[in-house]
């Protein structure tokens, strides 16, 4: 029993914090979310303030543009950084600096991004340099629908770096004796990845996918210090519209679009979870 208190008495900082920093201001979005007014004025409304979100003109240009962004973006790195990972899994055992090279521009900082997107993607930029030198028009990446694929671009370049470290760490993990026993009993290269590589990799792309989706989020840094608070309308993001409501001081909006935000990535995750688990309990 002393044992016991012991462990109570060790967890209960942790617990306090948790719950004072994390599930008490939960609490507190959920409230404002579901009510109007302030302040001892505050009056439950149900879901009314849902349904005028989703009313909102700006709030579902946002809400589809994440969408998009996420569902373009997080099949592309995963299938950029794996493709790398495979190619360049019998050199990483031989140079491990090389793993190293991938995190550069996941760790190049933000300003110094901003200014390489300047530099490519300006009016004046290189490209437009190189389209002017080459008798072609002149294109506004950043003022236009080719701000999205830009803003696409730059994040493969900074994510897809960290997934190949993340998937390399996984494929390292095999053991060869597996791809020998495959090649003993006749299985070809295809075959060897489909019963011998893809069944002990979930974990690692499940990994890869998470951190993956920090990224995406990670990405508003970049996408507000180029275009700011009032972006091109493709690349309007919903952090763009949590960042207005806080300014504008509408909790109510920000309250509902932060719930919204929330239940997005946790059934995303959800449901990518489960479908590793369901892929680990088929092959045992």
């Amino acid at each position: 029993m002393k044992r016991a208190w012991k462990g109570y008495a060790l967890i209960t900082p942790m617990l306090a914090g948790f719950l004072l920093f994390y599930v008490v201001p939960f609490g507190q979005v959920m409230w404002d979310s579901l009510s109007q007014g302030t302040g001892k004025s505050q009056l439950f409304v149900g879901f009314y303030n849902y349904q005028r979100m989703f009313q909102n003109k700006m709030f579902l240009t946002a809400f589809g543009n994440t969408l998009k962004f996420l569902g373009l973006g997080l099949p592309l790195v995963l299938l950029l950084a794996y493709g790398l990972a495979l190619f360049l899994k019998s050199r990483a055992r031989r140079s491990p600096v090389l793993r190293g090279v991938f995190l550069l521009p996941y760790v190049m900082p933000v300003a110094g991004t901003v200014l390489l997107i300047d530099l490519l993607f300006s009016e004046r930029g290189l490209i437009n340099r190189l389209l002017l030198a080459l008798g072609l028009p002149l294109a506004d990446w950043l003022q236009s629908p080719a701000a999205f694929w830009v803003m696409l671009l730059l994040y493969l370049w900074k994510s897809a770096g960290y997934a190949v470290v993340l998937l390399l760490s996984g494929l390292l993990t095999i053991p060869p004796e597996h791809y020998q026993v495959a090649q003993v009993e006749g299985a070809s290269a295809a075959q060897a990845f489909r019963f011998v590589t893809m069944p002990q990799m979930w974990y690692a792309l499940f990994l890869a996918l998470v951190f993956s989706l920090i990224n995406a989020f990670q990405c508003f840094r970049e996408m507000f210090l180029v275009g700011g608070e009032h972006p091109h309308e493709s690349v309007y993001m919903l952090q763009h519209f949590l960042n207005n409501s806080f300014e504008n001081l509408n909790y109510q909006r920000l309250s509902v679009a932060s719930v919204l935000l929330f239940l997005v990535i946790a059934l995303g995750l959800g449901l990518c979870a489960l479908w590793v688990l369901r892929k680990e309990a088929a092959r045992s």
